[in-house]
Protein backbone atom coordinates (compact mmCIF):
# COMPACT_ATOMS: atom_id res chain seq x y z
CA UNK A 1 0.00 0.00 0.00
CA UNK A 2 1.39 3.39 -0.99
CA UNK A 3 1.51 6.12 1.64
CA UNK A 4 2.32 9.22 -0.40
CA UNK A 5 2.36 12.45 1.60
CA UNK A 6 3.96 14.77 -0.97
CA UNK A 7 3.28 18.42 -0.04
CA UNK A 8 2.56 21.17 -2.58
CA UNK A 9 6.18 22.35 -2.21
CA UNK A 10 9.07 21.93 0.20
CA UNK A 11 9.12 25.40 1.75
CA UNK A 12 6.53 27.98 2.78
CA UNK A 13 7.65 31.58 2.31
CA UNK A 14 5.58 34.77 2.37
CA UNK A 15 2.23 33.00 2.54
CA UNK A 16 2.77 30.48 -0.28
CA UNK A 17 4.43 27.12 -1.01
CA UNK A 18 7.86 27.50 -2.65
CA UNK A 19 10.13 24.74 -3.95
CA UNK A 20 13.51 24.43 -2.27
CA UNK A 21 16.63 25.05 -4.33
CA UNK A 22 18.98 22.92 -2.21
CA UNK A 23 19.77 19.22 -1.93
CA UNK A 24 17.05 16.57 -2.02
CA UNK A 25 15.47 15.55 1.26
CA UNK A 26 13.73 12.17 1.08
CA UNK A 27 11.10 11.55 3.76
CA UNK A 28 10.79 7.93 4.88
CA UNK A 29 7.84 6.25 6.59
CA UNK A 30 9.61 4.62 9.56
CA UNK A 31 7.43 1.48 9.52
CA UNK A 32 8.10 0.40 5.91
CA UNK A 33 11.09 2.56 5.01
CA UNK A 34 9.30 3.69 1.84
CA UNK A 35 9.84 7.24 0.56
CA UNK A 36 6.56 9.08 1.17
CA UNK A 37 7.73 12.51 -0.02
CA UNK A 38 10.69 14.07 -1.79
CA UNK A 39 11.52 17.57 -0.62
CA UNK A 40 14.38 19.94 -1.28
CA UNK A 41 16.35 21.92 1.27
CA UNK A 42 16.23 25.70 1.28
CA UNK A 43 19.21 27.42 -0.30
CA UNK A 44 21.06 30.03 1.76
CA UNK A 45 19.37 32.68 -0.41
CA UNK A 46 15.95 31.23 0.39
CA UNK A 47 16.65 31.33 4.12
CA UNK A 48 17.53 35.00 3.71
CA UNK A 49 14.37 35.53 1.65
CA UNK A 50 12.25 33.95 4.39
CA UNK A 51 13.74 36.15 7.12
CA UNK A 52 13.45 39.26 4.90
CA UNK A 53 9.76 38.56 4.23
CA UNK A 54 9.20 37.95 7.94
CA UNK A 55 10.95 41.21 8.85
CA UNK A 56 8.89 43.15 6.29
CA UNK A 57 5.54 41.70 7.39
CA UNK A 58 6.11 41.82 11.15
CA UNK A 59 5.50 45.53 11.97
CA UNK A 60 1.95 45.54 10.55
CA UNK A 61 1.15 42.30 12.37
CA UNK A 62 2.47 43.73 15.65
CA UNK A 63 0.39 46.90 15.13
CA UNK A 64 -2.91 44.96 15.19
CA UNK A 65 -5.01 44.81 18.33
CA UNK A 66 -3.82 41.77 20.28
CA UNK A 67 -7.32 40.30 20.22
CA UNK A 68 -7.21 40.28 16.40
CA UNK A 69 -3.98 38.30 16.46
CA UNK A 70 -5.56 35.99 19.01
CA UNK A 71 -8.54 35.31 16.76
CA UNK A 72 -6.27 34.03 13.97
CA UNK A 73 -4.71 31.52 16.36
CA UNK A 74 -8.13 30.46 17.68
CA UNK A 75 -9.35 29.85 14.11
CA UNK A 76 -6.23 27.79 13.38
CA UNK A 77 -6.92 25.67 16.47
CA UNK A 78 -10.48 25.05 15.25
CA UNK A 79 -9.25 23.99 11.78
CA UNK A 80 -6.76 21.55 13.36
CA UNK A 81 -9.56 19.98 15.39
CA UNK A 82 -11.82 19.72 12.32
CA UNK A 83 -9.08 17.87 10.43
CA UNK A 84 -7.98 15.76 13.38
CA UNK A 85 -7.96 12.39 11.63
CA UNK A 86 -6.14 13.55 8.50
CA UNK A 87 -3.48 15.30 10.61
CA UNK A 88 -3.10 12.32 12.96
CA UNK A 89 -2.45 10.10 9.94
CA UNK A 90 0.13 12.51 8.51
CA UNK A 91 1.93 12.51 11.86
CA UNK A 92 2.07 8.70 11.81
CA UNK A 93 3.65 8.72 8.34
CA UNK A 94 6.16 11.41 9.37
CA UNK A 95 7.18 9.92 12.75
CA UNK A 96 6.12 6.27 12.85
CA UNK A 97 4.15 6.77 16.07
CA UNK A 98 0.99 4.70 16.61
CA UNK A 99 -2.16 6.48 15.44
CA UNK A 100 -3.73 5.97 18.89
CA UNK A 101 -1.01 8.37 20.15
CA UNK A 102 -1.10 10.92 17.35
CA UNK A 103 -4.89 11.26 17.73
CA UNK A 104 -4.53 12.46 21.32
CA UNK A 105 -1.01 13.81 21.85
CA UNK A 106 0.47 15.58 18.84
CA UNK A 107 -1.75 17.95 16.86
CA UNK A 108 -4.29 18.13 19.74
CA UNK A 109 -1.54 19.56 21.98
CA UNK A 110 -0.64 22.01 19.21
CA UNK A 111 -4.26 23.11 18.92
CA UNK A 112 -4.38 23.58 22.69
CA UNK A 113 -1.35 25.89 22.48
CA UNK A 114 -2.85 27.99 19.68
CA UNK A 115 -6.13 28.27 21.57
CA UNK A 116 -4.47 29.08 24.90
CA UNK A 117 -2.23 31.84 23.53
CA UNK A 118 -5.05 33.12 21.30
CA UNK A 119 -7.09 33.62 24.47
CA UNK A 120 -4.17 35.11 26.38
CA UNK A 121 -3.41 37.74 23.71
CA UNK A 122 -5.67 40.51 24.99
CA UNK A 123 -4.55 40.10 28.61
CA UNK A 124 -0.87 40.95 28.10
CA UNK A 125 -0.36 44.46 29.46
CA UNK A 126 2.32 46.67 30.96
CA UNK A 127 2.61 48.38 34.35
CA UNK A 128 2.24 51.91 35.60
CA UNK A 129 4.87 52.72 38.23
CA UNK A 130 4.12 55.87 40.26
CA UNK A 131 7.07 58.07 41.31
CA UNK A 132 5.29 60.86 43.16
CA UNK A 133 4.49 63.36 40.42
CA UNK A 134 6.36 61.58 37.64
CA UNK A 135 5.62 58.03 36.57
CA UNK A 136 6.96 55.22 34.40
CA UNK A 137 4.91 52.91 32.26
CA UNK A 138 6.09 49.72 30.62
CA UNK A 139 5.24 48.29 27.21
CA UNK A 140 5.70 44.62 26.34
CA UNK A 141 6.96 44.64 22.75
CA UNK A 142 7.50 41.92 20.18
CA UNK A 143 11.14 41.06 19.46
CA UNK A 144 10.76 40.99 15.65
CA UNK A 145 11.72 37.86 13.72
CA UNK A 146 12.01 34.63 15.71
CA UNK A 147 13.74 31.51 14.42
CA UNK A 148 12.22 28.21 15.50
CA UNK A 149 14.14 24.94 15.16
CA UNK A 150 12.21 21.74 15.76
CA UNK A 151 12.99 18.17 16.76
CA UNK A 152 11.69 14.97 15.13
CA UNK A 153 9.89 13.44 18.10
CA UNK A 154 6.90 15.82 18.35
CA UNK A 155 7.30 17.82 15.13
CA UNK A 156 3.84 19.37 14.83
CA UNK A 157 3.35 19.96 18.53
CA UNK A 158 6.75 21.71 18.71
CA UNK A 159 5.91 23.93 15.72
CA UNK A 160 2.68 25.02 17.44
CA UNK A 161 4.29 25.41 20.88
CA UNK A 162 6.83 27.81 19.38
CA UNK A 163 4.58 29.62 16.90
CA UNK A 164 1.68 30.33 19.27
CA UNK A 165 3.41 32.59 21.87
CA UNK A 166 5.74 34.10 19.27
CA UNK A 167 2.97 35.10 16.89
CA UNK A 168 0.38 36.23 19.39
CA UNK A 169 2.67 38.85 20.94
CA UNK A 170 3.39 40.26 17.45
CA UNK A 171 6.51 38.48 16.19
CA UNK A 172 7.03 36.79 12.85
CA UNK A 173 8.64 33.34 12.72
CA UNK A 174 10.82 31.34 10.38
CA UNK A 175 10.60 27.69 11.40
CA UNK A 176 12.97 24.89 10.43
CA UNK A 177 11.61 21.44 11.25
CA UNK A 178 13.88 18.44 11.68
CA UNK A 179 14.95 17.00 8.33
CA UNK A 180 13.59 13.64 9.60
CA UNK A 181 10.03 14.97 10.03
CA UNK A 182 9.45 17.94 7.73
CA UNK A 183 5.76 17.56 6.84
CA UNK A 184 3.78 18.82 9.84
CA UNK A 185 5.20 22.35 9.88
CA UNK A 186 4.17 22.84 6.24
CA UNK A 187 0.64 21.80 7.14
CA UNK A 188 0.65 24.26 10.06
CA UNK A 189 1.76 27.08 7.73
CA UNK A 190 -1.15 26.31 5.37
CA UNK A 191 -3.63 26.18 8.25
CA UNK A 192 -2.42 29.50 9.69
CA UNK A 193 -2.80 31.15 6.27
CA UNK A 194 -6.32 29.72 5.99
CA UNK A 195 -7.08 31.08 9.47
CA UNK A 196 -6.17 34.59 8.32
CA UNK A 197 -2.49 34.94 9.20
CA UNK A 198 -0.91 37.59 6.94
CA UNK A 199 1.74 36.46 4.45
CA UNK A 200 5.28 36.40 5.82
CA UNK A 201 4.37 35.94 9.50
CA UNK A 202 4.98 32.16 9.63
CA UNK A 203 7.48 30.72 7.17
CA UNK A 204 8.95 27.22 6.88
CA UNK A 205 12.41 26.37 5.57
CA UNK A 206 13.69 22.80 5.28
CA UNK A 207 17.14 21.39 5.64
CA UNK A 208 19.89 19.84 7.66
CA UNK A 209 22.29 21.57 10.05
CA UNK A 210 23.69 24.05 7.53
CA UNK A 211 20.23 25.53 6.91
CA UNK A 212 19.71 25.87 10.68
CA UNK A 213 23.10 27.58 10.98
CA UNK A 214 22.20 30.06 8.20
CA UNK A 215 18.93 30.81 9.97
CA UNK A 216 20.32 31.40 13.48
CA UNK A 217 23.09 33.65 12.19
CA UNK A 218 20.80 35.77 9.98
CA UNK A 219 21.10 39.42 11.11
CA UNK A 220 17.30 39.89 10.97
CA UNK A 221 16.70 37.17 13.60
CA UNK A 222 16.14 38.53 17.12
CA UNK A 223 15.38 35.26 18.91
CA UNK A 224 16.16 31.58 18.49
CA UNK A 225 13.99 28.85 19.99
CA UNK A 226 15.40 25.34 19.66
CA UNK A 227 14.15 21.92 20.68
CA UNK A 228 16.90 19.34 20.25
CA UNK A 229 19.91 17.64 21.74
CA UNK A 230 22.32 19.23 24.22
CA UNK A 231 25.13 19.13 21.62
CA UNK A 232 22.99 20.99 19.06
CA UNK A 233 21.79 23.40 21.74
CA UNK A 234 25.34 24.34 22.71
CA UNK A 235 26.22 25.13 19.08
CA UNK A 236 23.05 27.12 18.44
CA UNK A 237 23.33 29.02 21.75
CA UNK A 238 26.90 30.03 20.87
CA UNK A 239 25.84 31.19 17.40
CA UNK A 240 22.93 33.16 18.85
CA UNK A 241 25.20 34.78 21.44
CA UNK A 242 27.36 36.25 18.68
CA UNK A 243 24.40 38.43 17.66
CA UNK A 244 23.14 38.92 21.25
CA UNK A 245 19.95 37.10 20.27
CA UNK A 246 17.36 35.94 22.79
CA UNK A 247 17.20 32.16 23.17
CA UNK A 248 14.93 29.41 24.42
CA UNK A 249 16.61 26.01 24.60
CA UNK A 250 14.56 22.85 25.21
CA UNK A 251 17.18 20.12 25.31
CA UNK A 252 17.63 16.54 26.44
CA UNK A 253 17.45 14.88 29.80
CA UNK A 254 18.11 11.81 31.90
CA UNK A 255 15.24 12.37 34.24
CA UNK A 256 14.74 10.49 37.53
CA UNK A 257 11.47 8.81 38.49
CA UNK A 258 11.52 7.88 42.18
CA UNK A 259 9.20 5.19 43.54
CA UNK A 260 8.93 4.93 47.34
CA UNK A 261 7.76 1.67 48.90
CA UNK A 262 4.46 3.21 50.02
CA UNK A 263 3.49 4.13 46.45
CA UNK A 264 0.56 2.56 44.59
CA UNK A 265 2.37 -0.24 42.73
CA UNK A 266 -0.04 -0.25 39.76
CA UNK A 267 0.18 3.53 39.33
CA UNK A 268 3.96 3.60 39.68
CA UNK A 269 4.42 0.78 37.17
CA UNK A 270 2.00 2.42 34.74
CA UNK A 271 3.77 5.77 35.02
CA UNK A 272 7.21 4.19 34.62
CA UNK A 273 6.00 2.52 31.42
CA UNK A 274 4.52 5.77 30.09
CA UNK A 275 7.74 7.55 31.07
CA UNK A 276 9.88 5.13 29.05
CA UNK A 277 7.82 3.44 26.34
CA UNK A 278 5.32 6.04 25.06
CA UNK A 279 6.31 7.20 21.55
CA UNK A 280 8.79 4.30 21.60
CA UNK A 281 10.67 6.17 24.31
CA UNK A 282 11.50 9.09 22.01
CA UNK A 283 10.56 11.84 24.49
CA UNK A 284 13.05 14.31 26.01
CA UNK A 285 11.36 14.47 29.43
CA UNK A 286 11.21 10.70 29.89
CA UNK A 287 11.90 9.34 33.38
CA UNK A 288 14.59 6.96 32.19
CA UNK A 289 16.30 6.50 35.58
CA UNK A 290 13.69 4.68 37.64
CA UNK A 291 14.79 4.60 41.30
CA UNK A 292 12.78 2.00 43.22
CA UNK A 293 12.98 1.63 47.00
CA UNK A 294 14.46 -1.77 47.82
CA UNK A 295 11.44 -3.13 49.71
CA UNK A 296 9.12 -2.82 46.70
CA UNK A 297 11.69 -3.61 43.98
CA UNK A 298 10.94 -7.33 43.37
CA UNK A 299 7.19 -6.69 43.16
CA UNK A 300 7.77 -3.65 40.92
CA UNK A 301 9.90 -5.60 38.42
CA UNK A 302 7.53 -8.57 38.40
CA UNK A 303 4.48 -6.40 37.67
CA UNK A 304 6.43 -4.34 35.13
CA UNK A 305 7.37 -7.52 33.21
CA UNK A 306 3.76 -8.72 33.21
CA UNK A 307 2.39 -5.44 31.91
CA UNK A 308 5.19 -4.82 29.39
CA UNK A 309 4.49 -8.26 27.86
CA UNK A 310 0.93 -7.11 27.04
CA UNK A 311 2.03 -4.14 24.90
CA UNK A 312 0.95 -4.49 21.25
CA UNK A 313 3.79 -3.83 18.80
CA UNK A 314 3.06 -3.41 15.10
CA UNK A 315 1.70 -1.36 12.22
CA UNK A 316 1.34 2.22 13.52
CA UNK A 317 -1.76 2.83 11.36
CA UNK A 318 -3.55 -0.07 13.08
CA UNK A 319 -5.83 1.21 15.85
CA UNK A 320 -4.69 -1.60 18.19
CA UNK A 321 -0.96 -0.82 17.97
CA UNK A 322 0.51 0.70 21.13
CA UNK A 323 4.21 0.61 20.25
CA UNK A 324 5.54 1.71 16.90
CA UNK A 325 8.86 1.68 15.04
CA UNK A 326 11.90 3.80 15.80
CA UNK A 327 12.10 6.96 13.68
CA UNK A 328 15.22 6.10 11.62
CA UNK A 329 17.89 3.42 11.05
CA UNK A 330 20.50 5.67 12.70
CA UNK A 331 18.38 6.03 15.84
CA UNK A 332 17.70 2.27 15.87
CA UNK A 333 21.43 1.59 15.90
CA UNK A 334 22.04 4.06 18.73
CA UNK A 335 19.39 2.40 20.89
CA UNK A 336 20.65 -1.12 20.18
CA UNK A 337 24.22 -0.05 20.97
CA UNK A 338 22.98 1.42 24.28
CA UNK A 339 21.27 -1.86 25.25
CA UNK A 340 24.45 -3.80 24.42
CA UNK A 341 26.50 -1.36 26.47
CA UNK A 342 24.17 -1.78 29.46
CA UNK A 343 24.44 -5.57 29.31
CA UNK A 344 28.22 -5.38 28.91
CA UNK A 345 28.37 -3.21 32.04
CA UNK A 346 26.50 -5.84 34.04
CA UNK A 347 22.89 -4.69 33.97
CA UNK A 348 20.28 -7.46 33.91
CA UNK A 349 17.75 -7.70 31.07
CA UNK A 350 14.31 -8.00 32.68
CA UNK A 351 12.35 -7.81 29.42
CA UNK A 352 12.74 -6.64 25.84
CA UNK A 353 16.11 -6.42 24.12
CA UNK A 354 17.51 -5.14 20.83
CA UNK A 355 14.47 -6.28 18.83
CA UNK A 356 14.20 -6.96 15.11
CA UNK A 357 13.58 -4.92 11.99
CA UNK A 358 12.42 -1.38 12.75
CA UNK A 359 11.23 -2.19 16.28
CA UNK A 360 12.89 -2.08 19.68
CA UNK A 361 10.50 -3.67 22.20
CA UNK A 362 9.89 -2.13 25.63
CA UNK A 363 13.17 -2.91 27.38
CA UNK A 364 13.97 -2.92 31.10
CA UNK A 365 17.53 -3.07 32.44
CA UNK A 366 17.72 -3.71 36.19
CA UNK A 367 20.53 -4.06 38.76
CA UNK A 368 22.01 -0.86 37.35
CA UNK A 369 24.40 1.48 39.16
CA UNK A 370 24.71 5.26 38.85
CA UNK A 371 28.11 4.95 37.16
CA UNK A 372 26.84 2.91 34.21
CA UNK A 373 26.58 4.59 30.82
CA UNK A 374 22.88 3.64 30.60
CA UNK A 375 22.23 5.54 33.84
CA UNK A 376 24.06 8.69 32.70
CA UNK A 377 23.42 9.19 28.97
CA UNK A 378 20.20 9.88 27.12
CA UNK A 379 19.25 6.86 24.98
CA UNK A 380 16.07 8.27 23.39
CA UNK A 381 14.44 4.89 22.94
CA UNK A 382 12.20 2.48 24.88
CA UNK A 383 14.89 1.55 27.40
CA UNK A 384 14.23 1.84 31.15
CA UNK A 385 17.11 1.72 33.63
CA UNK A 386 16.04 0.57 37.11
CA UNK A 387 18.14 1.44 40.15
CA UNK A 388 17.58 0.42 43.79
CA UNK A 389 17.68 2.89 46.70
CA UNK A 390 17.25 2.75 50.48
CA UNK A 391 16.27 6.19 51.79
CA UNK A 392 15.05 9.63 50.78
CA UNK A 393 18.17 11.76 51.21
CA UNK A 394 20.29 9.24 49.36
CA UNK A 395 17.94 8.99 46.36
CA UNK A 396 17.53 12.77 46.04
CA UNK A 397 21.33 13.20 45.99
CA UNK A 398 21.69 10.46 43.37
CA UNK A 399 18.82 11.82 41.26
CA UNK A 400 20.45 15.27 41.23
CA UNK A 401 23.93 13.93 40.37
CA UNK A 402 23.34 14.53 36.67
CA UNK A 403 24.33 17.27 34.23
CA UNK A 404 20.70 17.28 33.07
CA UNK A 405 17.62 18.74 34.74
CA UNK A 406 14.60 18.60 32.46
CA UNK A 407 12.08 16.64 34.49
CA UNK A 408 11.61 14.38 37.52
CA UNK A 409 8.87 12.39 39.19
CA UNK A 410 8.09 10.99 42.62
CA UNK A 411 5.57 8.33 43.62
CA UNK A 412 4.53 8.15 47.27
CA UNK A 413 1.36 8.18 49.38
CA UNK A 414 3.11 10.46 51.91
CA UNK A 415 1.89 13.94 50.99
CA UNK A 416 4.67 15.81 52.80
CA UNK A 417 7.37 13.61 51.29
CA UNK A 418 5.97 14.09 47.79
CA UNK A 419 6.23 17.88 48.07
CA UNK A 420 9.57 17.76 49.90
CA UNK A 421 11.20 15.58 47.25
CA UNK A 422 9.69 17.56 44.37
CA UNK A 423 11.16 20.73 45.90
CA UNK A 424 14.59 19.13 46.30
CA UNK A 425 14.89 17.70 42.78
CA UNK A 426 16.83 19.84 40.29
CA UNK A 427 14.43 19.86 37.36
CA UNK A 428 12.29 22.32 35.43
CA UNK A 429 9.19 20.14 35.75
CA UNK A 430 8.45 17.62 38.51
CA UNK A 431 5.45 15.32 38.83
CA UNK A 432 3.95 13.82 41.99
CA UNK A 433 2.09 10.52 41.47
CA UNK A 434 1.91 11.02 37.69
CA UNK A 435 4.39 11.54 34.83
CA UNK A 436 4.87 13.33 31.50
CA UNK A 437 1.69 15.41 31.56
CA UNK A 438 2.55 18.78 29.96
CA UNK A 439 -0.62 20.89 29.70
CA UNK A 440 -0.18 24.16 27.84
CA UNK A 441 -1.34 26.01 30.97
CA UNK A 442 1.89 25.06 32.81
CA UNK A 443 5.45 26.24 32.07
CA UNK A 444 7.76 23.60 30.58
CA UNK A 445 11.56 23.74 30.36
CA UNK A 446 14.81 22.61 31.87
CA UNK A 447 17.59 23.55 34.25
CA UNK A 448 21.33 22.80 34.02
CA UNK A 449 22.25 21.32 30.59
CA UNK A 450 18.60 20.62 29.82
CA UNK A 451 17.98 24.15 28.70
CA UNK A 452 17.04 27.73 29.35
CA UNK A 453 13.75 29.58 29.09
CA UNK A 454 10.23 28.19 29.30
CA UNK A 455 7.60 27.13 26.81
CA UNK A 456 3.84 27.21 27.38
CA UNK A 457 1.85 29.16 30.01
CA UNK A 458 1.94 32.93 30.41
CA UNK A 459 5.66 32.57 31.21
CA UNK A 460 6.38 31.84 27.52
CA UNK A 461 5.27 35.37 26.58
CA UNK A 462 8.26 36.74 28.51
CA UNK A 463 10.59 34.71 26.28
CA UNK A 464 9.12 36.10 23.04
CA UNK A 465 8.95 39.75 24.06
CA UNK A 466 10.91 42.55 25.68
CA UNK A 467 9.99 45.29 28.11
CA UNK A 468 10.31 48.97 27.30
CA UNK A 469 10.22 51.51 30.13
CA UNK A 470 8.80 54.96 29.38
CA UNK A 471 9.58 57.63 32.00
CA UNK A 472 7.09 60.50 31.96
CA UNK A 473 8.36 63.76 33.50
CA UNK A 474 5.42 65.83 34.81
CA UNK A 475 7.37 68.93 35.85
CA UNK A 476 10.29 71.07 34.74
CA UNK A 477 13.82 69.73 34.32
CA UNK A 478 15.93 70.31 37.45
CA UNK A 479 19.42 70.80 35.96
CA UNK A 480 22.38 71.45 38.32
CA UNK A 481 24.11 73.62 35.67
Amino acid sequence: MSHSAQPAASLYINGAPVEGQGAELAVHYPYTGEVIARLHEASVAQVAEATACAAAAQPAWAALRPIERGRVLMRAAAIIRERAEELARLEVLDTGKPIQETRVADWPSGADALEYFGGLAATVTGQMIPLGGDFVYTIREALGVCAGIGAWNYPSQIACWKAAPALVIGNAMVFKPSEETPLGALKLAEILTEAGLPAGIFNVVQGRGAVGAALVSDPRVAKVSLTGSVATGQKVYAAAAAGMRHVTMELGGKSPLIVFDDASLEDAVGAAMLANFYSSGQICSNGTRVFVQRGILPAFLARLSERAAQITIGDPLDDATQHGPIVSPAQLQKIRDAIDKGLDEGARLVCGGPGEGVFVPPTVLADASDEMWIAREEIFGPVMTVLAFDEEREVVARANASAYGLAAGVFTRDLARGHRVAAALQAGTTWINTYNLTPVEAPFGGVKLSGIGRENSAAAIEHYSQLKSVYVGMGGVDAPY
